[in-house]
């Protein structure tokens, strides 16, 4: 029995639909290989952070079929069975647009977004590499996915295209719910109007970019999703690690080695983010926690569910 003091995981309605989500998500990009990444922790370091999880409450895992090719979702199949979790008590969250490496190679995710060459049809949302990707998904996991999103959009594929092969997974029984990530509002809309005109599933939930160094979403995406009733989770609300640590510390082996975080954010930084930051670390000092605990805390008020990346 629980002690009455101790904190519990709260759950909330993803959306409008009835899944009921943990509110703090666990990210499992950080699982799999470090020939992906260098910042990427192997299977068996990963396995019982996920048992750690599910045992606080924790029980929504996001995944994507390019995390490390693959074996970040072969690694959450792993977990259930090793053990021993229900399936009805986790809710897993994966995702597809890139094109995922066959034969254990780990090239660089830029090497998985272009839709040509020997990654022709193996990349994108045409109705074949949305079907193809949910199966191979469905076998590396062991199991059905939740809510399958779309990572990005394709804008080469006739969005119709894309909405009826979404519908379909989701009919099969290989997919409960469907979800979106990164794009612009009217685009988003677009989509669900298309669905809506169809009477096909429509997306249930938006995971875009939103912290305290990037508020753009404010403008139009959050307000839509929420007059429209559809679920927010922010991915990286620390900033790919910036506001996890001062201005200055530069010196992890994220920040050596992941190019998204040099192009999202050191190459843009102004003295407003230096500002931001620095509030952060003060505001951490002077409460006695982590500055990643002050950034997600920062989202979680503003009634997001937030994905709390190892």
């Amino acid at each position: 029995m629980s002690a009455p003091n101790e904190l519990k995981m709260e759950y909330t309605r993803l959306g409008k639909s009835g899944l009921k989500i943990s509110k703090v998500i666990f990210g499992a990009m950080s699982f799999g290989s470090s020939e992906w990444q260098d910042w990427v922790i192997n299977e068996d370091e990963a396995l019982p952070l996920l048992k750690h999880a599910y045992d606080l409450g924790l029980n929504t895992w996001d995944t994507a079929d390019v995390y490390s090719n693959g074996r970040s979702e072969e690694i959450i199949g792993k977990a259930l069975k090793q053990y021993s979790i229900p399936r009805s008590k986790v809710v897993i969250l994966s995702k597809c647009y890139f094109g995922v490496a066959e034969g254990g190679e780990q090239p660089h995710i830029s090497v998985l977004a272009t839709n040509d060459g020997h990654m022709v049809n193996q990349v994108g949302l045409s109705r074949k590499h949305i079907l193809d990707a949910v199966d191979r998904s469905v076998a590396r996991l062991g199991t059905y996915i939740d809510v399958l999103q779309i990572h990005r959009l394709d804008r080469d594929t006739p969005r119709e295209e894309i909405m009826k092969a979404l519908n379909d997974v989701v009919e099969s029984g290989k997919v409960r719910y469907i979800g979106a990530s990164s794009m612009a509002a009217w685009e988003f809309q677009t989509l669900q109007n298309i669905a809506e005109k169809n009477g096909w599933h429509k997306f249930i939930s938006m995971q875009n970019y939103y912290n305290l160094l990037y508020r753009e979403e404010e403008r139009e995406m959050i307000p839509y999703c929420r007059d429209a009733g559809v679920g927010l989770i922010p991915w990286s609300p620390i900033a790919r690690g910036a506001l996890a640590r001062p201005f200055n510390d530069r010196g992890t082996t994220r920040e050596n080695s992941d190019r998204m975080l040099k192009a999202m954010i050191r190459s843009k930084e102004s003295e407003i983010d230096k500002l931001v930051i620095n509030r952060v670390e003060e505001i951490a000092k002077k409460k006695g926690v982590s500055m990643a605990t002050v950034a997600i805390a920062w989202c979680l008020a503003r009634k997001v569910s937030i994905q709390l990346l190892v």
